[in-house]
C-alpha cells in the first residue's frame, strides 16, 4: 500500500509541476494579499479532481481492460500536446 501511495504521489507531483494549473495558482497568489485561501482553494480543487479520477478509473476498470485505458490516455495526452503546441488551446 505504501508503494502505491508513494508512486502516485511522485507521479502526480511531477505531472503537476509547471502545468497551467500551477501557473494559474502562482498568478492568483501573486495577486492575493493572503496566500492561505489560494492554497486551500488549490488544494481542495486538486483533491476533488483526484476523487473524480479515482472513481472514474475504478468504474472504467470494471468494464474496460486497463491497457485500453492506458493507451487511450496516452493518445489523449499526445493530442492535447499537439493542440497546445499549435496554439489551439
Amino acid at each position: 500500500m505504501l508503494r502505491a501511495i508513494l508512486s502516485t504521489f511522485f507521479l502526480v507531483f511531477i505531472a503537476e509541476l509547471g502545468d497551467k494549473t500551477q501557473l494559474a495558482t502562482m498568478l492568483l497568489s501573486a495577486k492575493s494579499k493572503s496566500v492561505v485561501p489560494v492554497f486551500i482553494g488549490a488544494s481542495l480543487a486538486l483533491v476533488c479532481s483526484s476523487i473524480i479520477g479515482v472513481f472514474a478509473g475504478t468504474y472504467l476498470a470494471k468494464y474496460v481492460p486497463p491497457h485500453y485505458i492506458q493507451n487511450t490516455a496516452g493518445i489523449l495526452f499526445l493530442l492535447m500536446g499537439i493542440l497546445i503546441l499549435s496554439g489551439k488551446i
